[in-house]
């Protein structure tokens, strides 16, 4: 089960990558076309958020009950440390604060549609919030040529 989800939370990063460049596309022309805001832009920006929030849940699960989690990893178990192994600290601590911070500003971005603010200020500040979480996800997914934390584009492949 822990694989079947851990695949599930790898090929989720690819839909929440499509709909986070389709997101900062839709806010950086509503800002800089001076367009007025949308139900299509707010539907958008939720289903962001919405696969956010689920590869975050499925996500905590593998940091906390998953292969290499808190609760399941032997060696944590017997006394080694996290942060002298590079693949446990990156698993264990960078990547899940990478990933809640730009949940955090993916959440703030899609909050921006029910603000009562002018159009382009809600498309400009969304921008910036979906950019920075672009940021934090790119920086923070286990990329194949990155050694020792390297995982498949495609799980199973």
């Amino acid at each position: 089960m822990a694989t079947g989800l851990l695949h599930l939370h790898n090929i989720l990063r690819w839909i929440i990558l499509i709909l986070l460049l389709i997101s900062i596309y839709k806010a950086y022309t509503g800002w800089k076309g001076n367009k007025a805001f949308s139900p299509g832009d707010r539907k958008t920006w939720l289903f962001t958020m919405i696969a956010a929030h689920v590869t975050l849940l499925l996500g905590l699960y593998q940091v906390l009950a998953g292969n290499i989690g808190w609760f399941t990893h032997p060696p944590l178990m017997e006394g080694e440390t996290v942060m002298s192994n590079k693949g446990l600290r990156f698993f264990l601590v960078e990547h899940p604060i990478l990933m809640i911070l730009a949940i955090v500003f993916i959440t703030m971005a899609s909050g921006m549609a029910k603000k009562p603010v002018a159009d382009t200020v809600k498309y400009q500040k969304a921008f910036r919030f979906f950019l920075i979480a672009l940021l934090l996800i790119l920086i923070g997914i286990p990329w194949p040529f990155r050694a020792e934390i390297g995982r498949a584009l495609f799980p199973g492949m």
